[in-house]
């Protein structure tokens, strides 16, 4: 029987997963980094999370390991250039948790919109304040999606029944329209958008991408929408933005640093500004984290372990 060791923790609806398929499981969760230089030689599969990063640090120059799982969306923790040039395959199980990132962002974008997060705080301190907290609709406003892939699609999807133009923008991809957006160009996009949601991977190429310059582009004041990566956008200039009147507000999943007691001191004082306005909006990385999501990510790799040939 073929040997995996998973590094992280994961929901242990995955082991009889990986049993059924032939695959011997060594769960080691709190295993360190130089604990796991000296024992990946006996495994043909690794499964991480986000905790672990794998490159030719960890495995080496002669690798045993065929496969990495990265049980989520997103490869950033993954040299991808190492895995190719040793012909390991990557996997990763983005289908198992677009569901709950679409809905998490329909959320974040009514909460913002209709004000109530800020609402309910001040109705829990006894005020009764309607007009200061009038909303705004998302029907007959444009959704601009910037990235197309798994996470994008299913934001897109869950905007069908809300009367809106949904444009949508991937510079890998091409001829995608379909019954939930009209592909865009990035000319058309930051002409028509209203809201805009973010649904790419960090890359280097993304590593900063959404700033001041970015963001100044659009014809529009917009609402910003952030359940991608963190390092993505830039909080100083979500904060000036704000200040300009440029973003009428943000919805935030993830920050540049989400090590919040560790923040260094010009990352403090941007996140206690930022704190500041009731029209921002943040949670804890939690857009994909279901307990159905668990499970689903879980099937998902599976399946994928499954069909592999080596």
């Amino acid at each position: 029987m073929k040997k995996c060791l998973i590094v992280d923790l994961m929901h242990d609806s995955l082991f009889p997963m990986m049993e059924s398929i032939g695959w011997k499981v060594d769960y080691k969760p709190d295993a360190t980094r130089s604990e796991i230089k000296q024992i990946h030689h006996a495994y043909a599969g690794l499964i991480v999370r986000s905790k672990t990063r794998v490159d030719r640090d960890l495995l080496g120059e002669s690798p045993s390991i065929k496969f990495v799982g990265r049980a989520g969306a997103g490869v950033d923790n993954l040299d991808l250039g190492y895995l190719a040039e040793k012909k390991i395959q990557v996997l990763h199980a983005a289908e198992g948790n677009r569901d709950a990132v679409g809905e998490h962002t329909i959320a974040l974008l009514l909460s913002l919109l209709r004000n109530i997060i800020r609402a309910d705080r001040e109705v829990r301190a006894f005020q009764w304040n309607r007009e200061e907290n009038r909303g705004l609709e998302i029907m007959g406003k444009t959704v601009g999606i910037i990235g197309y892939g798994n996470m994008g699609q299913a934001f897109a999807r869950r905007l069908t029944g809300f009367g809106c133009k949904v444009l949508a923008y991937d510079k890998y991809k091409a001829g995608f329209s379909d019954s939930f957006c009209r592909e865009a160009g990035m000319e058309q996009i930051e002409q028509e958008t209203d809201f805009l949601s973010l649904h790419i991977p960090l890359t280097e190429e993304t590593r900063g991408l959404i700033n001041e310059t970015y963001l100044n582009r659009f014809k529009k004041k917009i609402v910003l929408i952030n359940t991608s990566r963190g390092e993505i956008v830039s909080l100083k200039d979500v904060f000036t933005l704000l200040n300009s009147g440029k973003l009428i507000g943000a919805a935030l999943d993830v920050l540049e640093n989400e090590k919040l007691k560790e923040l260094a001191p010009y990352e403090q004082e941007i996140f206690n500004k930022l704190t500041q306005h009731s029209n921002v909006i943040f949670t804890p990385h939690i857009a994909g984290w279901t307990f159905e999501s668990h499970i689903k990510i879980n099937v998902a790799l599976t399946d994928k372990i499954k069909s592999l040939v080596f």
